[in-house]
């Protein structure tokens, strides 16, 4: 329709969708247990908002309380693909073993599909999360650099797993407190600062940079400034794309 934000209308959620999060310890492999559980018919999706909570329609009286799942332009279980970054190698049957959340008899008839989840290298500072030291890292000259790496991940995810689309969740550790500054104010001073190095950018910021660019849906699930900040708001607002966290 002419004169129609097309970003206003959401896209029917047909195809695979890839969920990729930064971080595959305990946050992640259980979301991805629990995920492929379900489409196993091992369990219930109990708890799950889009799964078995209903929206009410109209008045109360009207008795109108569809599935949200089935109201809502949502993906499919089955049509959802997995992958991560993570500084560790492990993959995720390994993690989730380690991390202790899930029970043996929950993991063991899963191992197949969490051994076959492997980790990208991450884009990873000790200096933001002091207490962990892992390997399975990238290198680059600059941070400007790292997001590019990022955004060729993403690209590349995509093409392999044939998926229609992507979305990114935050699954990894809390970084160290930065206060937002005039680094953070615009996307030209932030560019500019990925390029010289700067201590201001974490690498959740390079990892919410990356998808906004390549125009994946970021969710930042820890309490980072991630892409709480003005240069990415407003490179999210002019390219459309959700940010959220």
């Amino acid at each position: 329709m002419p004169g129609t934000d097309a970003r206003q209308t959401p896209r029917p959620a047909t195809g695979k969708l890839g969920i990729l999060t930064p971080g595959l310890g305990a946050v992640a492999t259980t979301f991805m247990a629990g995920v492929e559980s379900i489409r196993r018919g091992h369990t219930q999706p109990i708890g799950s908002l889009t799964q078995m909570a209903t929206i009410r329609l109209g008045k109360r009286t009207e008795n109108r309380t569809p599935l949200i799942k089935d109201f809502v332009p949502l993906a499919d279980l089955t049509d959802i693909v997995f992958g991560a970054w993570d500084p560790f190698a492990d993959d995720a049957y390994t993690a989730a073993k380690k991390a202790g959340v899930l029970e043996d008899k929950h993991l063991e008839p899963l191992k197949d599909f969490l051994s076959a989840i492997k980790p990208m290298p991450a884009v990873f500072e000790n200096k933001y999360v002091t207490r962990i030291h892992g390997t399975n890292v990238k290198k680059g000259k600059t941070k400007r650099d790292l997001a590019e790496q990022l955004r060729q991940d993403m690209r590349d995810f995509k093409a392999k797993h044939k998926c229609d689309r992507l979305v990114i969740v935050w699954c990894a550790s809390t970084e160290i407190f930065i206060r937002p500054g005039p680094k953070h104010a615009t996307l030209e001073q932030f560019e500019r600062a990925m390029e010289n190095n700067d201590e201001e950018i974490a690498p959740s910021m390079l990892y919410a940079y990356a998808a906004i660019m390549e125009g994946v849906p970021f969710c930042n699930g820890a309490p980072n400034l991630s892409c709480d900040i003005p240069a990415l708001v407003q490179l999210a607002t002019e390219k459309g794309v959700p940010i959220s966290g």
